[in-house]
């Protein structure tokens, strides 16, 4: 009896990645009402906020409350490039990438009562007001536009335009121009109100489609099971004899791997990969803005912990239907020719990027196909609309009042609206680069050059904040230095790539050797190191400068007693001091801090925590009442 295996056989491609199918009236359809629907919210958030004065266009007018802050922060951090990158992650070297999502929580509810009680809009003039001086703060204005340009901007619009590209068989900058046209409209007109609502709605179509996609996956391959057996076998057909080119990993389904010889060393997950984050969720402008718009810091708060139990989604949303597409087109999403890759999707080093448009295109019926399109775009325009509104604030707020300090509201405004039309055209003229250098791995490109550039900011950040002799002096040069390292890494990076599968390894030994998680822990020591010698050399901060950053954080450092004077500027007490603990999954702990004078407005009961009171020290024996010991040990989930 003749057997059939259960995988789909392996056969040379055609070379075309997608077969030539136009989307059905229905598609169409679906894509139209998207569109329609969306532009609607953004009108309606227009009417409903207040955009005539610089905190009702930049903040929102710091009255969002949680949902649409916890939703806006998902949908700004999962764009397009999430979609592809992941999922080519997936396919090409299995779910450890998905380690970077859960790094949400690193100190996410600390930065926000950091952020949400220092009346700033932008991290760089935070940082002036903890260190003085303007150049640290125009340093960083520039560097963080440069990154939004140059990364976010235009990673995403080539992810996206990937997609769109090749599943609708448009021309690649017809579809972006028309994208963009659509994202700058409500971004200029709405601001922050506009984008934060809009980014509310999107993350619902996102979650709905990529859920949908995720079950068509599974169902497709056989369950999880199905998957951990079938993904070994998805070799392609046409590789080189006698080599491991093409093969899966055999730590596929491990996301602690060899220190030495994986492409995502335990250590580096652990410790460098937690520096970026720290950048990214505690400083970056996209993300604090999202803090800063929200009513109060219990709202700031609640959006945080919405957007952590988010983020475990990712892993069965997109890395694993990335696996899952490597076993059904082996030869297409895995090829291991240099040429042969080239004729399939144009990239020498490897397809793994068109798992997921793939995937769509292939296994989804009429109609929901033109749900997932929703999706990508919805992805697309939701980190766009984010970034272009952040990019925007630092300009205007952190530069051209810089230049211009007696500037008007009105002024404010109509440089901020004009600067995202700027950001637009350069956007668009930076994807041929994008497209020629994203490499084998869109979402490992990605985070190489966070580790190469954001640690210096996120240790500069984090020694403000918990060490008061750090001055502007410390500060600067451990930025200069650290940013002057990281660029030349990255220069070495671009180079000398890394070489295919199957050639001769002839980079210098700082490159081949170090993998850029183990230089973000290096760079990230480097720069603290220089914040601490320069620092301790010059002259001390003024007062006012430290007691500024401490008023929330100090009672960590000095066991409490200085608490009441940095929280409050006197001597009065604390009634109600609660550290909320919230265990999510393994590796996902938002600590939360809320410090309430009035207890009848701290948040709904649950497990308490209390350290110190003005009247009484209260034991340890009593910090915790039996319902929280409960929680903890029954449900592993405190203060939902």
């Amino acid at each position: 009896m003749e057997t059939t295996s259960s995988t789909p056989p392996s056969v040379t491609p055609p070379w075309e990645v997608f077969p030539q199918k136009s989307l059905d009236s229905i598609d169409i359809a679906v894509l139209v009402l998207y569109f329609v629907f969306v532009l609607a919210v953004g009108l309606w958030s227009m009417w409903k906020t207040q955009r005539s004065t610089v905190k009702g266009y930049f903040l929102a007018g710091g009255q969002m409350v949680w949902w649409p802050v916890g939703a806006s922060l998902f949908a700004s951090n999962v764009g397009s490039g999430h979609f592809i990158g992941l999922a080519g992650s997936g396919a090409a070297s299995g779910i450890a990438a998905t380690a970077y999502e859960w790094n949400v929580s690193v100190a996410q509810g600390l930065c926000s009562r950091l952020r949400t009680g220092d009346r700033v809009t932008t991290m760089p003039e935070y940082l002036r007001k903890r260190f003085g001086g303007k150049r640290i703060q125009m340093f960083l204005a520039i560097l963080y536009l440069f990154i939004y340009i140059f990364t976010k901007i235009s990673v995403d619009m080539y992810a996206g335009a990937l997609f769109i590209q090749q599943a609708l068989h448009w021309d690649l900058y017809i579809a972006v121009v028309g994208l963009l046209a659509v994202t700058a409209l409500y971004t200029v007109a709405g601001g922050l109100a506009a984008v934060i609502y809009t980014d509310a709605l999107q993350t619902l179509i996102m979650l709905i489609g990529a859920v949908t996609l995720m079950v068509f996956s599974f169902v497709e391959v056989g369950g999880l099971e199905g998957l951990q057996t079938k993904y070994f076998d998805a070799i392609p057909s046409t590789r080189k004899e006698n080599s491991s080119c093409g093969l899966p990993r055999e730590d596929a389904f491990h996301i602690f791997r060899d220190p030495v010889n994986s492409d995502l060393p335990w250590p580096g997950v652990l410790v460098g990969m937690t520096i970026p984050s720290l950048w990214y969720w505690c400083t970056d402008q996209v993300i604090v803005q999202r803090s800063l718009a929200a009513k109060n810091l219990s709202h700031a708060k609640g959006g945080s912990l919405m957007t952590s139990y988010l983020k475990i989604l990712p892993l069965f949303m997109m890395v694993m239907p990335g696996m899952i597409s490597r076993i059904l087109f082996p030869d297409l999403v895995a090829c291991a020719d240099a040429e042969i890759c080239r004729k399939i999707c144009g990239n020498p080093s490897g397809c793994s990027d068109i798992a997921y448009p793939k995937l769509v295109i292939e296994l989804l019926p009429v109609g929901l196909r033109g749900l997932m399109m929703s999706v990508m775009i919805a992805a697309l325009m939701s980190s766009l609309t984010s970034i272009f509104n952040s990019a925007s604030t630092i300009f205007t707020m952190d530069l051209w009042k810089h230049f211009r300090p007696r500037c008007s509201e009105w002024e404010l405004m109509i440089v901020g609206r004009v600067f995202v039309l700027l950001l637009t055209v350069v956007s668009i003229l930076w994807i041929p680069l994008v497209q020629a250098g994203q490499g084998g791995q869109l979402f490992i490109y990605i985070q190489s050059i966070s580790s190469y550039l954001q640690p210096p900011v996120a240790m500069v950040f984090i020694l403000g904040c918990f060490w008061k002799r750090a001055n502007e002096k410390g500060a600067f040069w451990g930025l200069v230095i650290g940013l002057l390292l990281g660029v030349i890494r990255l220069v070495l990076d671009f180079i000398y790539p890394e070489p295919q599968c199957g050639e001769t390894d002839l980079r210098p030994g700082v490159v081949k050797y170090m993998h850029y998680l183990y230089f973000s822990m290096v760079l990230a020591a480097i720069s603290t190191l220089t914040v601490l010698v320069v620092s301790m050399l010059t002259e001390p901060p003024a007062e006012e400068m430290v007691r500024h950053p401490f008023r929330f954080l100090l009672f960590f450092v000095n066991g409490f007693q200085d608490a009441p004077h940095y929280i409050h500027g006197n001597n009065v007490g604390i009634n109600n001091l609660e550290t909320e603990v919230s265990i999510h999954s393994l590796f996902m702990i938002t600590l939360a801090i809320t410090c309430n004078s009035n207890p009848s407005s701290a948040p709904a009961p649950c497990c308490h925590l209390r350290f110190w009171s003005h009247k009484s020290r209260i034991p340890p024996w009593k910090w915790v009442n039996s319902r929280c010991y409960k929680e903890l040990f029954l449900s592993l989930n405190m203060c939902v």
